[in-house]
Protein backbone atom coordinates (compact mmCIF):
# COMPACT_ATOMS: atom_id res chain seq x y z
CA UNK A 1 0.00 0.00 0.00
CA UNK A 2 1.11 3.58 -0.53
CA UNK A 3 0.37 6.80 1.31
CA UNK A 4 1.96 9.68 -0.54
CA UNK A 5 2.23 13.32 0.54
CA UNK A 6 2.88 16.45 -1.45
CA UNK A 7 1.84 15.53 -4.97
CA UNK A 8 2.95 18.25 -7.38
CA UNK A 9 0.18 20.54 -8.62
CA UNK A 10 -0.60 21.18 -12.28
CA UNK A 11 -2.08 24.31 -13.83
CA UNK A 12 -5.77 25.10 -13.47
CA UNK A 13 -6.24 24.92 -17.20
CA UNK A 14 -4.74 21.46 -17.39
CA UNK A 15 -6.89 20.29 -14.50
CA UNK A 16 -10.02 21.58 -16.17
CA UNK A 17 -9.16 19.81 -19.40
CA UNK A 18 -8.47 16.62 -17.48
CA UNK A 19 -11.88 16.63 -15.86
CA UNK A 20 -13.62 17.41 -19.13
CA UNK A 21 -12.01 14.41 -20.82
CA UNK A 22 -14.50 11.67 -21.59
CA UNK A 23 -12.12 8.77 -22.03
CA UNK A 24 -8.87 8.26 -20.13
CA UNK A 25 -6.54 5.35 -19.59
CA UNK A 26 -7.54 3.54 -16.41
CA UNK A 27 -11.14 4.71 -16.33
CA UNK A 28 -14.17 2.72 -17.33
CA UNK A 29 -14.31 2.59 -21.10
CA UNK A 30 -16.71 5.16 -22.50
CA UNK A 31 -19.21 3.77 -24.93
CA UNK A 32 -21.44 5.49 -27.47
CA UNK A 33 -23.86 7.95 -25.92
CA UNK A 34 -21.42 8.75 -23.10
CA UNK A 35 -22.55 5.72 -21.07
CA UNK A 36 -19.76 4.08 -19.14
CA UNK A 37 -18.85 0.44 -19.42
CA UNK A 38 -18.73 -1.18 -15.99
CA UNK A 39 -17.90 -4.64 -17.31
CA UNK A 40 -14.21 -3.91 -16.86
CA UNK A 41 -11.68 -4.99 -14.24
CA UNK A 42 -9.36 -1.98 -14.25
CA UNK A 43 -6.86 -2.30 -11.42
CA UNK A 44 -7.59 -5.99 -10.86
CA UNK A 45 -5.14 -8.88 -11.30
CA UNK A 46 -5.10 -12.39 -9.93
CA UNK A 47 -2.88 -11.16 -7.11
CA UNK A 48 -4.25 -7.71 -6.20
CA UNK A 49 -6.94 -5.07 -6.53
CA UNK A 50 -5.84 -1.43 -6.58
CA UNK A 51 -8.04 1.08 -4.77
CA UNK A 52 -7.31 4.76 -4.18
CA UNK A 53 -8.22 7.65 -1.95
CA UNK A 54 -7.60 11.38 -1.59
CA UNK A 55 -6.92 12.39 2.02
CA UNK A 56 -5.71 15.48 3.93
CA UNK A 57 -2.34 14.22 5.11
CA UNK A 58 -1.28 17.86 5.42
CA UNK A 59 -3.21 21.14 5.64
CA UNK A 60 -6.01 22.43 7.91
CA UNK A 61 -7.89 19.13 8.17
CA UNK A 62 -4.83 16.94 8.74
CA UNK A 63 -5.00 17.12 12.57
CA UNK A 64 -7.20 14.14 13.27
CA UNK A 65 -8.27 13.34 9.73
CA UNK A 66 -4.86 12.01 8.66
CA UNK A 67 -5.72 9.12 10.96
CA UNK A 68 -8.57 8.01 8.67
CA UNK A 69 -6.25 6.54 6.03
CA UNK A 70 -3.89 5.24 8.72
CA UNK A 71 -6.75 3.30 10.27
CA UNK A 72 -7.91 1.98 6.91
CA UNK A 73 -4.37 0.96 5.98
CA UNK A 74 -4.08 -1.06 9.20
CA UNK A 75 -7.26 -3.03 8.46
CA UNK A 76 -6.26 -3.65 4.84
CA UNK A 77 -2.88 -4.93 6.08
CA UNK A 78 -4.76 -7.24 8.45
CA UNK A 79 -7.00 -8.47 5.62
CA UNK A 80 -3.98 -9.07 3.39
CA UNK A 81 -2.33 -11.13 6.12
CA UNK A 82 -5.47 -13.27 6.22
CA UNK A 83 -4.94 -14.08 2.55
CA UNK A 84 -6.64 -11.04 1.05
CA UNK A 85 -10.10 -11.03 -0.53
CA UNK A 86 -10.61 -14.09 -2.73
CA UNK A 87 -6.83 -14.38 -2.67
CA UNK A 88 -6.25 -10.82 -3.87
CA UNK A 89 -4.18 -8.37 -1.86
CA UNK A 90 -5.81 -4.95 -1.38
CA UNK A 91 -3.36 -2.39 -2.79
CA UNK A 92 -4.44 0.81 -1.03
CA UNK A 93 -3.01 4.01 -2.54
CA UNK A 94 -3.51 7.30 -0.75
CA UNK A 95 -2.70 10.73 -2.20
CA UNK A 96 -2.44 13.91 -0.15
CA UNK A 97 -4.75 16.72 -1.28
CA UNK A 98 -4.12 18.93 1.79
CA UNK A 99 -7.91 19.56 1.97
CA UNK A 100 -7.48 21.79 -1.09
CA UNK A 101 -10.15 21.22 -3.79
CA UNK A 102 -7.73 22.10 -6.61
CA UNK A 103 -5.25 19.50 -5.40
CA UNK A 104 -8.06 16.96 -5.02
CA UNK A 105 -8.70 17.27 -8.76
CA UNK A 106 -5.01 16.73 -9.47
CA UNK A 107 -4.52 13.67 -7.26
CA UNK A 108 -7.80 12.09 -8.35
CA UNK A 109 -6.77 12.38 -11.97
CA UNK A 110 -3.46 10.77 -11.07
CA UNK A 111 -5.13 7.89 -9.26
CA UNK A 112 -7.54 7.23 -12.13
CA UNK A 113 -5.18 7.66 -15.09
CA UNK A 114 -1.75 6.72 -13.78
CA UNK A 115 -2.54 4.31 -10.96
CA UNK A 116 -5.56 2.85 -12.80
CA UNK A 117 -7.50 2.33 -9.58
CA UNK A 118 -10.43 -0.06 -9.53
CA UNK A 119 -12.43 2.26 -7.25
CA UNK A 120 -12.13 5.46 -5.25
CA UNK A 121 -12.61 4.61 -1.58
CA UNK A 122 -13.29 7.03 1.28
CA UNK A 123 -12.30 10.26 -0.50
CA UNK A 124 -12.36 12.77 2.36
CA UNK A 125 -14.05 16.13 2.59
CA UNK A 126 -17.16 17.91 1.37
CA UNK A 127 -15.45 20.82 -0.47
CA UNK A 128 -12.78 18.51 -1.85
CA UNK A 129 -14.75 15.49 -2.99
CA UNK A 130 -17.49 17.64 -4.51
CA UNK A 131 -15.00 18.73 -7.17
CA UNK A 132 -14.32 15.20 -8.42
CA UNK A 133 -17.80 13.73 -8.06
CA UNK A 134 -18.82 14.25 -11.69
CA UNK A 135 -15.44 13.12 -12.99
CA UNK A 136 -15.49 9.78 -11.18
CA UNK A 137 -19.03 9.00 -12.30
CA UNK A 138 -18.38 10.05 -15.89
CA UNK A 139 -15.25 7.90 -16.01
CA UNK A 140 -17.07 4.87 -14.61
CA UNK A 141 -14.98 4.69 -11.44
CA UNK A 142 -17.03 3.40 -8.46
CA UNK A 143 -16.99 6.11 -5.81
CA UNK A 144 -17.32 4.12 -2.62
CA UNK A 145 -18.02 5.62 0.81
CA UNK A 146 -16.85 9.27 0.60
CA UNK A 147 -15.69 10.45 4.02
CA UNK A 148 -18.23 13.22 4.43
CA UNK A 149 -21.90 13.51 5.29
CA UNK A 150 -22.90 15.69 2.35
CA UNK A 151 -26.29 14.99 0.80
CA UNK A 152 -24.69 15.05 -2.66
CA UNK A 153 -23.35 11.52 -2.22
CA UNK A 154 -26.93 10.19 -2.22
CA UNK A 155 -28.12 11.26 -5.67
CA UNK A 156 -28.72 8.04 -7.54
CA UNK A 157 -29.78 9.75 -10.78
CA UNK A 158 -26.97 12.28 -11.14
CA UNK A 159 -24.23 10.18 -9.51
CA UNK A 160 -25.21 6.51 -9.68
CA UNK A 161 -21.69 5.26 -8.90
CA UNK A 162 -21.34 7.22 -5.64
CA UNK A 163 -22.31 5.45 -2.39
CA UNK A 164 -22.44 7.47 0.81
CA UNK A 165 -20.92 6.27 4.06
CA UNK A 166 -21.40 8.44 7.09
CA UNK A 167 -24.73 9.61 8.45
CA UNK A 168 -25.54 12.67 6.38
CA UNK A 169 -25.31 16.05 8.04
CA UNK A 170 -29.04 16.71 7.87
CA UNK A 171 -30.08 13.44 9.51
CA UNK A 172 -27.47 13.84 12.22
CA UNK A 173 -28.42 17.47 12.91
CA UNK A 174 -32.11 16.62 12.91
CA UNK A 175 -31.53 14.11 15.73
CA UNK A 176 -29.35 16.69 17.51
CA UNK A 177 -32.12 19.27 17.21
CA UNK A 178 -34.74 16.93 18.63
CA UNK A 179 -32.43 16.00 21.51
CA UNK A 180 -31.78 19.66 22.35
CA UNK A 181 -35.47 20.55 22.14
CA UNK A 182 -36.33 17.74 24.57
CA UNK A 183 -33.45 18.08 27.02
CA UNK A 184 -32.82 21.85 26.97
CA UNK A 185 -36.33 23.26 26.54
CA UNK A 186 -36.57 27.02 26.34
CA UNK A 187 -32.80 27.57 26.19
CA UNK A 188 -31.30 29.85 23.53
CA UNK A 189 -29.27 28.03 20.89
CA UNK A 190 -26.37 29.15 18.72
CA UNK A 191 -24.93 27.45 15.65
CA UNK A 192 -21.22 27.38 14.77
CA UNK A 193 -20.55 25.75 11.43
CA UNK A 194 -18.17 25.36 8.50
CA UNK A 195 -19.15 27.63 5.62
CA UNK A 196 -19.91 24.99 3.00
CA UNK A 197 -22.33 22.09 2.59
CA UNK A 198 -21.59 21.03 6.17
CA UNK A 199 -23.18 24.18 7.50
CA UNK A 200 -26.02 24.31 5.01
CA UNK A 201 -27.02 20.68 5.50
CA UNK A 202 -26.65 20.78 9.28
CA UNK A 203 -28.89 23.82 9.61
CA UNK A 204 -31.52 22.11 7.47
CA UNK A 205 -31.74 19.36 10.09
CA UNK A 206 -31.45 21.49 13.23
CA UNK A 207 -34.07 23.95 12.06
CA UNK A 208 -36.70 21.22 11.89
CA UNK A 209 -36.74 21.17 15.70
CA UNK A 210 -35.19 24.49 16.70
CA UNK A 211 -36.91 27.64 15.52
CA UNK A 212 -37.31 30.63 17.79
CA UNK A 213 -34.64 29.23 20.10
CA UNK A 214 -31.87 30.02 17.58
CA UNK A 215 -30.25 33.34 18.48
CA UNK A 216 -26.99 33.16 16.50
CA UNK A 217 -25.65 31.53 13.35
CA UNK A 218 -21.87 31.86 13.08
CA UNK A 219 -19.69 30.33 10.37
CA UNK A 220 -15.95 29.91 9.83
CA UNK A 221 -13.67 29.45 6.84
CA UNK A 222 -11.12 26.64 7.09
CA UNK A 223 -8.28 28.88 5.92
CA UNK A 224 -8.85 31.32 8.82
CA UNK A 225 -7.87 29.60 12.12
CA UNK A 226 -9.47 32.19 14.41
CA UNK A 227 -12.89 31.96 16.07
CA UNK A 228 -12.59 34.98 18.32
CA UNK A 229 -15.31 37.02 16.63
CA UNK A 230 -17.68 34.07 16.23
CA UNK A 231 -17.45 32.93 19.86
CA UNK A 232 -17.79 36.51 21.09
CA UNK A 233 -21.00 36.84 19.08
CA UNK A 234 -22.34 33.55 20.44
CA UNK A 235 -21.76 34.85 23.96
CA UNK A 236 -23.29 38.25 23.16
CA UNK A 237 -26.39 36.56 21.74
CA UNK A 238 -26.96 34.70 24.99
CA UNK A 239 -26.71 31.24 23.43
CA UNK A 240 -26.83 28.69 26.24
CA UNK A 241 -26.37 25.73 23.90
CA UNK A 242 -23.90 25.82 21.00
CA UNK A 243 -24.10 23.24 18.20
CA UNK A 244 -20.70 22.91 16.53
CA UNK A 245 -20.82 21.41 13.03
CA UNK A 246 -17.06 21.67 12.77
CA UNK A 247 -13.93 19.71 11.92
CA UNK A 248 -11.71 18.87 14.94
CA UNK A 249 -9.31 21.82 14.75
CA UNK A 250 -12.20 24.28 14.93
CA UNK A 251 -13.95 22.41 17.73
CA UNK A 252 -10.75 22.77 19.75
CA UNK A 253 -10.39 26.45 18.80
CA UNK A 254 -14.00 27.10 19.79
CA UNK A 255 -13.63 25.44 23.18
CA UNK A 256 -10.43 27.35 23.93
CA UNK A 257 -11.82 30.69 22.80
CA UNK A 258 -14.93 30.22 24.95
CA UNK A 259 -12.84 29.29 27.99
CA UNK A 260 -10.60 32.32 27.49
CA UNK A 261 -13.55 34.71 27.86
CA UNK A 262 -15.35 32.74 30.56
CA UNK A 263 -18.17 31.63 28.26
CA UNK A 264 -19.63 28.27 29.35
CA UNK A 265 -22.41 27.08 27.05
CA UNK A 266 -23.44 23.45 26.62
CA UNK A 267 -21.48 22.30 23.56
CA UNK A 268 -23.09 19.78 21.19
CA UNK A 269 -20.58 18.46 18.65
CA UNK A 270 -21.30 16.45 15.53
CA UNK A 271 -19.48 13.25 14.64
CA UNK A 272 -17.06 15.00 12.27
CA UNK A 273 -15.46 16.88 15.16
CA UNK A 274 -16.23 14.69 18.16
CA UNK A 275 -13.11 12.54 18.34
CA UNK A 276 -12.10 13.30 21.92
CA UNK A 277 -8.69 11.64 21.59
CA UNK A 278 -7.86 13.94 18.67
CA UNK A 279 -9.29 16.94 20.53
CA UNK A 280 -7.06 16.21 23.52
CA UNK A 281 -4.00 16.36 21.28
CA UNK A 282 -5.14 19.54 19.58
CA UNK A 283 -5.97 21.24 22.88
CA UNK A 284 -2.52 20.37 24.23
CA UNK A 285 -0.91 21.72 21.06
CA UNK A 286 -2.94 24.93 20.96
CA UNK A 287 -2.31 25.75 24.65
CA UNK A 288 1.42 25.05 24.61
CA UNK A 289 3.33 28.05 25.89
CA UNK A 290 0.17 29.94 26.84
CA UNK A 291 -1.74 30.73 30.01
CA UNK A 292 -3.74 27.50 29.73
CA UNK A 293 -0.72 25.26 29.15
CA UNK A 294 -1.14 23.52 32.51
CA UNK A 295 -4.91 23.05 32.18
CA UNK A 296 -5.75 19.38 31.44
CA UNK A 297 -7.47 18.84 28.10
CA UNK A 298 -10.33 17.05 29.84
CA UNK A 299 -11.17 20.31 31.62
CA UNK A 300 -12.23 21.74 28.26
CA UNK A 301 -14.00 18.56 27.14
CA UNK A 302 -15.95 17.62 30.26
CA UNK A 303 -19.68 17.62 29.62
CA UNK A 304 -19.31 17.70 25.83
CA UNK A 305 -22.29 16.09 24.05
CA UNK A 306 -21.29 14.17 20.92
CA UNK A 307 -23.33 12.42 18.25
CA UNK A 308 -21.86 9.29 16.66
CA UNK A 309 -22.81 6.15 14.74
CA UNK A 310 -19.63 4.05 14.98
CA UNK A 311 -17.92 2.29 17.91
CA UNK A 312 -15.82 4.57 20.10
CA UNK A 313 -12.31 3.99 21.36
CA UNK A 314 -13.41 5.04 24.87
CA UNK A 315 -15.77 2.05 25.06
CA UNK A 316 -13.60 -0.85 26.16
CA UNK A 317 -16.62 -3.14 26.39
CA UNK A 318 -17.48 -2.88 22.70
CA UNK A 319 -16.40 -5.92 20.66
CA UNK A 320 -15.45 -3.86 17.61
CA UNK A 321 -13.46 -1.38 19.68
CA UNK A 322 -11.49 -4.27 21.18
CA UNK A 323 -10.93 -5.77 17.72
CA UNK A 324 -9.65 -2.47 16.36
CA UNK A 325 -7.32 -2.05 19.33
CA UNK A 326 -5.77 -5.42 18.47
CA UNK A 327 -5.43 -4.54 14.77
CA UNK A 328 -3.92 -1.16 15.60
CA UNK A 329 -1.38 -2.72 17.95
CA UNK A 330 -0.12 -5.03 15.20
CA UNK A 331 -0.61 -2.98 12.03
CA UNK A 332 -1.14 0.63 13.17
CA UNK A 333 0.96 3.76 12.83
CA UNK A 334 2.42 3.55 16.32
CA UNK A 335 0.53 6.52 17.73
CA UNK A 336 -2.44 6.49 20.09
CA UNK A 337 -5.64 4.99 18.73
CA UNK A 338 -8.33 7.62 18.09
CA UNK A 339 -11.95 7.55 17.01
CA UNK A 340 -10.80 8.93 13.67
CA UNK A 341 -8.69 5.79 13.23
CA UNK A 342 -11.85 3.79 14.00
CA UNK A 343 -13.70 5.69 11.28
CA UNK A 344 -11.17 4.55 8.67
CA UNK A 345 -11.01 1.05 10.14
CA UNK A 346 -14.78 0.67 10.01
CA UNK A 347 -14.81 1.83 6.40
CA UNK A 348 -12.10 -0.63 5.48
CA UNK A 349 -14.00 -3.54 7.05
CA UNK A 350 -17.06 -2.70 4.95
CA UNK A 351 -15.00 -2.26 1.77
CA UNK A 352 -13.39 -5.67 2.25
CA UNK A 353 -16.80 -7.24 2.82
CA UNK A 354 -18.21 -5.64 -0.34
CA UNK A 355 -15.22 -6.85 -2.36
CA UNK A 356 -15.82 -10.35 -1.02
CA UNK A 357 -19.49 -10.18 -1.97
CA UNK A 358 -18.57 -8.97 -5.47
CA UNK A 359 -17.08 -12.40 -6.14
CA UNK A 360 -13.92 -13.89 -7.55
CA UNK A 361 -14.59 -12.59 -11.07
CA UNK A 362 -14.29 -9.00 -9.93
CA UNK A 363 -15.47 -6.19 -12.21
CA UNK A 364 -16.74 -2.72 -11.53
CA UNK A 365 -20.23 -3.95 -12.33
CA UNK A 366 -20.00 -6.82 -9.86
CA UNK A 367 -18.87 -4.34 -7.21
CA UNK A 368 -21.83 -2.04 -7.85
CA UNK A 369 -24.21 -5.00 -7.89
CA UNK A 370 -22.78 -6.19 -4.56
CA UNK A 371 -23.21 -2.76 -2.98
CA UNK A 372 -26.90 -2.78 -3.86
CA UNK A 373 -27.61 -6.46 -3.21
CA UNK A 374 -28.15 -6.46 0.55
CA UNK A 375 -28.55 -4.45 3.73
CA UNK A 376 -24.95 -4.20 4.85
CA UNK A 377 -23.91 -4.80 8.43
CA UNK A 378 -20.59 -3.74 9.84
CA UNK A 379 -19.14 -2.04 12.93
CA UNK A 380 -21.72 0.77 12.84
CA UNK A 381 -24.53 0.95 15.41
CA UNK A 382 -27.25 2.06 12.97
CA UNK A 383 -28.70 0.63 9.74
CA UNK A 384 -26.78 1.17 6.51
CA UNK A 385 -28.36 1.81 3.11
CA UNK A 386 -26.82 1.28 -0.33
CA UNK A 387 -29.84 0.07 -2.31
CA UNK A 388 -30.60 0.97 -5.90
CA UNK A 389 -32.57 4.07 -4.94
CA UNK A 390 -30.84 5.03 -1.67
CA UNK A 391 -27.07 5.46 -1.37
CA UNK A 392 -27.38 7.19 1.99
CA UNK A 393 -25.02 5.04 4.07
CA UNK A 394 -25.55 5.13 7.84
CA UNK A 395 -29.03 6.23 8.79
CA UNK A 396 -28.77 7.82 12.23
CA UNK A 397 -26.75 8.54 15.38
CA UNK A 398 -26.62 8.04 19.13
CA UNK A 399 -25.63 10.64 21.74
CA UNK A 400 -22.85 10.39 24.34
CA UNK A 401 -21.60 12.72 27.06
CA UNK A 402 -17.87 12.97 27.72
CA UNK A 403 -17.18 12.89 31.44
CA UNK A 404 -14.42 13.19 33.99
CA UNK A 405 -11.45 10.92 33.39
CA UNK A 406 -12.34 10.20 29.78
CA UNK A 407 -15.46 8.17 30.50
CA UNK A 408 -18.32 8.35 28.05
CA UNK A 409 -21.98 7.91 28.95
CA UNK A 410 -24.62 6.91 26.43
CA UNK A 411 -27.36 9.48 27.03
CA UNK A 412 -29.50 8.51 24.04
CA UNK A 413 -29.48 5.21 22.18
CA UNK A 414 -29.29 5.08 18.40
CA UNK A 415 -32.06 6.84 16.50
CA UNK A 416 -32.72 6.81 12.76
CA UNK A 417 -34.57 9.24 10.52
CA UNK A 418 -34.75 10.74 7.03
CA UNK A 419 -33.63 14.08 5.64
CA UNK A 420 -37.10 15.57 5.52
CA UNK A 421 -40.01 15.66 7.97
CA UNK A 422 -40.22 11.97 8.79
CA UNK A 423 -40.18 10.72 12.38
CA UNK A 424 -37.09 10.03 14.47
CA UNK A 425 -37.29 6.42 15.59
CA UNK A 426 -35.38 4.04 17.83
CA UNK A 427 -33.27 1.45 16.05
CA UNK A 428 -33.14 -2.29 16.75
CA UNK A 429 -30.33 -2.83 14.24
CA UNK A 430 -28.08 -5.87 14.86
CA UNK A 431 -24.43 -5.28 14.03
CA UNK A 432 -22.08 -7.78 12.43
CA UNK A 433 -19.90 -9.34 15.15
CA UNK A 434 -16.15 -9.16 14.41
CA UNK A 435 -15.84 -12.92 14.59
CA UNK A 436 -18.13 -13.25 11.55
CA UNK A 437 -15.69 -11.44 9.22
CA UNK A 438 -15.01 -13.53 6.12
CA UNK A 439 -13.02 -12.36 3.12
CA UNK A 440 -12.90 -15.49 1.00
CA UNK A 441 -16.19 -17.27 0.36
Amino acid sequence: MRIRRGTAAVTSAALTLALLATACTGAGEVTEGDAVDLDVATGVTDEAVVIGSHQPLTGPAAPGYASVSQGAAAVFAYVNDQGGVHGRRIDYRVEDDAYDPARTIDVTRQLVIEDEIFAMVGGLGTPTHSGVLDYLNEEGVPDVFPSSGALAWNDTEEHPLTYGWQTDYTKEAKIQGAYIAENFPGQDVGYLFQNDDIGVDAQAGLDQYLGGEVVAREHYETEVPDLGAQVAELERSGAEVVVCSCIPAFVALGLLEAASIGYEPQWVVSSIGGDTATLQGLLAEFTEGGDAEDVPADAFLEGLLITSYLPRVEDGEDAWSRFFVEVHEEYGDGGPLTNTHLFGMSQAVMVAQVLRSAGEDLTRRSLVDALEAQEWRGPGLVPFSSSGDDHGGHQGVYVVRYGDGGEIEMVQDARVTDRAGGPIEESDFERLPPEELDFHD
